[in-house]
């Protein structure tokens, strides 16, 4: 697979799987199962036309479009405020669903603190608004050693999530999908990927959060009882629940219906998985009836675009 389709894979996976997950957002898993979502809705939870991506697309694409200016964590929080007061990268020009966190973060970005100190450090903001948007980074992974990629992954963490567990979901996270972008399959870049990752977090710092994530470090999430995937806005149970429905699917659709099926926060479950989903089986196995109702279809791709030439030159 070429590395501009991965780009776009990656990208267009997050959206399509967001706009699934909107409309049924904080849906119970009962109802779920009474009326599965299979394939794209419209309105429900916000009232939005069908192909409507929410705040984890939005910001998943400022981070992108920084990028193609080279890696500025200034930028970054710029855009991440530019999305906030103006609905920049918003797919009809208003924003309709932010997480207290996330939107704390950014007020105190306004009111002058830095990006890396801006996001909230105590045991409840640990919720999955910045995990909803870290993948970009892992295009830079032929360009970066691994520690700085983690690195800057956990900057950008830090902009609206700053505390710990936060930066390690990113971190675990990228780690995985830079397995995928090397060409591993899913089990095994899975299985690399928490390896890569616990190479730099076993250092004492994360001492204290690593048991957190003994679930996914364990090497077996993927063998656990759906009712043991928990689906809610938790950053632990939003990485899990998507591992747990990439590792447990053979196709890119399969991976996000699961993935929204779960119910409770449907569009971020969904959007994560989306992103590993979409680089490993490709852009040209996204379900064309789906890409054909995002909005802003055609602007997406040329961001894909974008920043393939950013990452080539």
């Amino acid at each position: 697979m070429q590395t501009s389709s991965q780009i776009l894979a990656g990208l267009v996976g997050v959206c399509v799987g967001d706009a699934l997950g909107v409309p049924v957002e904080f849906t119970s898993r009962v109802e779920r199962l009474k009326s599965p979502v299979e394939t794209m809705r419209g309105y429900g939870t916000y009232n939005q036309p069908p192909g409507t991506w929410s705040d984890d697309s939005s910001l998943t694409f400022c981070l992108a479009e920084s990028l193609c200016s080279g890696f500025s964590i200034d930028a970054i929080a710029s855009s991440f405020c530019r999305w906030l007061n103006e609905a920049y990268w918003t797919p009809h020009g208003e924003v309709f669903d932010i997480g207290n966190t996330t939107y704390d973060a950014l007020e105190r970005l306004q009111q002058g603190f830095p990006p890396v100190k801006a996001g909230g450090t105590d045991e409840y903001s640990n919720g999955n608004g910045s995990l909803m948007r870290i993948l970009p980074l892992a295009y830079y992974h032929k360009t970066l050693d691994f520690p700085k990629l983690i690195e800057r992954v956990h900057q950008v963490s830090c902009i609206t999530h700053a505390h710990l567990r936060s930066q390690i979901a990113c971190g675990i996270y990228i780690s995985i999908a830079v397995c995928l972008l090397q060409g591993m399959a899913p089990a095994d870049a899975y299985l690399q990927g928490i390896h890569n990752a616990q190479e730099i977090y076993i250092h004492p710092l994360y001492a204290s959060e690593n048991y957190h994530f003994y679930r996914v470090n364990s090497g077996e999430i993927d063998s656990l009882p759906i009712d043991d995937i928990r689906s809610r806005g938790y950053v632990i149970d939003t990485l899990e629940a998507a591992l747990w429905c990439f590792l447990n699917s053979s196709s890119y659709s399969e991976a996000v219906l699961k993935a929204v099926n779960l119910g409770e926060d449907t569009d971020t479950t969904a959007a994560v998985t989306g992103g590993l989903a979409g680089i490993y089986y490709g852009v040209e196995n996204i379900p064309k009836k789906w890409m054909n109702q995002i909005a802003r279809i055609e602007d997406i791709i040329d961001l894909g675009r974008l920043l393939e030439a950013a990452i080539d030159t």
